[in-house]
């Protein structure tokens, strides 16, 4: 006997007793040989089969896993059209990479990233999954479709496509009105290091939840703990690398003059002003970016280098930014001597 030649149906107890194949879509059950009304039959009440959702068949009786109802949403919102498949790309001439179909979004690709502040998988009623906004596709059973006009490239989680942790977090967000439980899950965001205070604000105001006023509390204590963390940072690192003690947290004024700017620490010898730059981006960003431009080019025309450091920087690259403020206090020597400045604590 050939055991390579393949089945033509293949048996359906064959297809039942594979892992991986315990969860398919029709159109792929049509591949292996099996017609829709052979499907329908053996998803008749009491079958060995069910439809878990329209078009996709899980190929057991009884509850499905975790695992199972994670590919189920996957299949149902990635299927195409009357195909089951995705759409090939032109045979000739080149295309440009195609848009993500889908990826699991919201509290459960939290709880696939290790959130521990998120509800197990089996917990969950729904999982969201993330699909483009002109898909065609209603939320039904336990698949719950979020919709996006630019989808970000997943990360793959257990063999899975998951939404980046910020983005899943706005679209868990998204459905939340429980302040607690908002400040839980974007405190685990970033205490957890999976993603910095800036980029969780830019997801949530490019999410337009912003305006929500449990969701602007929970960022405002999100920007707090995000600078202090920053701040432990930026203090450890003139230790560590034993760069000369600055005055911390203090203000600039001309003698008898306007008020200059705060900083988060200044080397008075070398006129070196260092800035940590933790602003979140809002709706008035613009107006931000140019306030921080025009005070740091004031600085500037006064003989004061400006050193701007962000929290992510401080995180991922500690020895980087300590070279750079070393070679600005270096470079102090060859230039000339910046304006006198009074220096107040905050």
């Amino acid at each position: 006997m050939n055991h390579n030649t393949p089945l033509s149906p293949r048996p359906l107890h064959e297809l039942s007793g594979r892992a991986r194949l315990r969860v398919m879509t029709v159109a792929q059950l049509r591949t292996h040989g099996v017609p829709t009304a052979r499907t329908n039959e053996q998803c008749r009440p009491g079958g060995p089969w069910q439809q878990l959702l329209p078009g996709v068949v899980l190929l057991h009786p009884g509850p499905p896993t975790s695992e199972e109802r994670l590919h189920a949403v996957l299949m149902y919102a990635a299927r195409e059209r009357g195909s089951g498949v995705p759409t090939q790309p032109g045979a000739g001439g080149s295309n440009p990479p195609a848009q993500p179909e889908a990826m699991i979004t919201g509290l459960a690709a939290l709880t696939l990233h290790g959130f521990s502040a998120t509800p197990p998988l089996p917990s969950l009623e729904v999982i969201d999954v993330l699909v483009p906004r002109m898909r065609r596709l209603r939320s039904t059973g336990c698949a719950r479709i979020v919709r996006g006009s630019s989808l970000p490239i997943p990360e793959q989680v257990t063999g899975l496509p998951v939404a980046p942790v910020a983005r899943a977090l706005a679209d868990a967000v998204a459905g939340l009105e429980d302040a607690v439980v908002v400040r839980r899950l974007m405190t685990e965001a970033v205490r957890g290091a999976h993603c910095d205070a800036a980029t969780v604000v830019r997801e949530l105001n490019q999410a337009r939840l912003l305006s929500r006023p449990h969701v602007v509390d929970a960022v405002e204590s999100l920007l707090a703990e995000g600078r202090a963390r920053a701040e432990d940072r930026l203090y450890r690192m003139v230790r560590e690398y034993g760069l000369p003690d600055p005055v911390w947290n203090v203000d600039l004024r001309l003698p008898g003059g306007p008020y200059l700017g705060g900083l988060d620490a200044y080397w008075p010898e070398q006129a070196v002003a260092l800035e940590l730059d933790t602003r979140a981006p809002r709706q008035d960003d613009d107006t931000m970016i140019s306030e921080y431009a025009r005070k740091r080019e004031h600085l500037e025309r006064l003989g004061i280098t400006v050193v701007h450091i962000t929290p992510r920087k401080l995180r991922d690259a500690l020895e980087q930014q300590a070279t750079v403020i070393r070679t600005a206090l270096m470079a102090a020597a060859d230039r000339d001597p910046a304006a006198y400045v009074v220096v107040l604590p905050r």
